[in-house]
């Protein structure tokens, strides 16, 4: 390839590359579920904008390029939802997943006290609960997404990380 893909917090100039991004690597879940409602599909660019500005929010560069994202935030009861976690197909299956999803986990518990991590997945999402499991993420429950998509919901401890993240 050439370059290699670095992570890093992410910028108030990133948030057209996301939202961008975001919109390119959610469709395989769409279609997935036969639902093309999902939120990472239907959120506007206004809200990307907000999200970058006050969560944490990093992505993974090929040059100027953004070609993965992750979002988190801590909650009140001191977990850290973490979100909307995106690779470009053509780079997914090299570890980007893994590394953004340690890179969030490190600042959410370092700089805004998170004790553990929480997120969700659609339940048919095999690669995703793949790679969730690989990095020590359990199932912890069940829930229903706002679009109507059953989804599998993940936790571990804040400090616990898999030896092959």
């Amino acid at each position: 390839m050439g370059m290699s893909v670095t992570i890093s917090a992410a910028t108030e100039q990133d948030a057209e590359q996301i939202f961008r991004l975001q919109y390119l690597c959610f469709q395989s879940e769409a279609a997935l579920y036969g639902n093309y409602r999902i939120d990472p599909l239907v959120q506007t660019m206004d809200s990307v904008r907000t999200e970058v500005a006050s969560d944490c929010v990093f992505v993974a560069r090929l040059g100027d390029e953004v070609v993965g994202s992750v979002r988190g935030s801590v909650t009140e009861d001191g977990a850290a939802a973490i979100g909307k976690l995106c690779v470009h197909p053509r780079l997914q299956g090299h570890g980007i997943g893994a590394r953004l999803l340690r890179a969030a986990e490190s600042a959410l518990a370092e700089e805004r006290g998170a004790r553990k991590f929480r997120l969700h997945t659609g339940h048919r999402s095999e690669g995703n609960l793949r790679l969730y499991r690989r990095v020590g993420y359990e199932t912890v429950g069940t829930s229903r997404g706002a679009d109507g998509v059953e989804m599998i919901v993940l936790e571990k401890l804040a400090g616990t990380y898999a030896a092959t993240a």
